[in-house]
């Protein structure tokens, strides 16, 4: 599923396209291809599905393995409107995120709460990573901002309801 998404950062636009695998085992087959040129991910589970939570490793490691060395990403628990469904606690999912240089957040796509700001956070982060390039001369063209657009992708990993309505469907 594929979405796009502007938000301002330091007066510009910066227009994210979202790639929404939810998951999905038929995305493995094309993962190289599919992770080249991405700067960000959203490594998202279920708060209320350990097994959802697990299957965050095998994909950070996906990710890892076939994307840019330099790309942003944050682990979301999902769901946190489902606390008395809880089976990952935040403090081990905080863990997790610290020991492997990520971010965290916990959102909930069913009352929106979060969900904005993990996007915005997201987003800032792959921005400043990329005007730093810029500055230092390192930036290449696929970074290059037209004007005061800066194209960016950020990809989702576990759950298809997680943009909730924040998002517009191309």
């Amino acid at each position: 599923e594929f979405a796009t998404r502007s938000i301002q950062v330091e007066g510009k636009t910066i227009k994210a396209q979202i790639w929404d695998t939810a998951g999905q085992e038929r995305y493995r087959a094309i993962t190289s291809a599919y992770y080249r040129g991405a700067v960000g991910a959203l490594l998202v589970y279920d708060i209320a599905k350990h097994l959802t939570y697990e299957n965050a490793e095998r994909w950070l490691k996906e990710l890892q393995d076939h994307a840019d060395s330099n790309i942003v990403i944050m682990l979301v628990g999902n769901k946190s409107d489902l606390r008395h469904l809880r089976a990952v606690p935040t403090d081990e999912s905080k863990s997790f995120a610290e020991k492997h240089g990520l971010s965290f957040l916990e959102t909930s796509a069913l009352d929106s709460s979060n969900v904005e700001l993990a996007f915005q956070t997201i987003l800032t982060a792959i921005y400043n990573i990329v005007s730093q390039r810029q500055m230092s001369g390192q930036g290449n063209s696929d970074f290059s901002p037209a004007s005061n657009v800066v194209p960016i992708t950020v990809e989702p990993t576990q759950s298809s309801s997680s943009k909730g309505s924040c998002c517009q469907n191309n």
